[in-house]
């Protein structure tokens, strides 16, 4: 089982809307990174397919609330579990000082949005400064997300973020 320590920098956030883009963007994150599958609640063929695909890469899985899929396709870590995470990893949103002080138990953070993003339109970005300012009130390993490229990504992780996660920056 992975520990805080061997947890990827780089991370694939699942969306729908990369329909089937999904399946390029996970051939181009690094073999060290990991994806979080997000979308996959009516479909447990598909997550078993999502899975396989990361299993095949080298990368960490991680199921968004669903503690049962998470064991069944041999995620690593849940996103956002309800209640126990039947000792799986887990990770947590963040998106105000309320959230960073109530994920301070997980072992990673997404805080976001850090930029304005598509896949969120309307939704006040936190800017860097601020996005640094939570991750380090859970204390925990920090991933920066929300319109977040490559050379974006490079600077949070230089700014003190763990790493940096994003969607569209793998299908494009």
């Amino acid at each position: 089982m992975p520990d805080r320590q061997t947890l990827p920098a780089i991370w694939l956030m699942s969306d729908r809307a990369l329909g089937d883009a999904l399946w390029q963007a996970i051939d181009r994150v690094p073999s060290c990174g990991g994806v979080v599958l997000r979308h996959h609640r009516s479909d447990r063929a598909f997550a078993r397919r999502v899975a396989a695909a990361c299993s095949e890469r080298g990368l960490m899985l991680a199921v968004a609330g669903d503690v049962g899929l998470a064991r069944e396709i041999k995620a690593q870590m849940v996103h956002n579990p309800q209640g126990d995470a039947d000792g799986l990893l887990v990770s947590r949103s963040v998106h105000n000082a309320r959230e960073a002080e109530a994920a301070a138990g997980a072992d990673l953070i997404f805080v976001s949005p850090v930029f304005a993003t598509q896949s969120h339109p309307g939704a006040k970005a936190l800017g860097m400064e601020q996005a640094l300012l939570l991750a380090r009130m859970s204390g925990v390993p920090a991933i920066a997300l929300g319109g977040i490229d490559k050379k974006r990504g490079n600077d949070a992780i230089d700014a003190g973020f763990h790493g940096w996660a994003a969607i569209r920056a793998w299908s494009e």
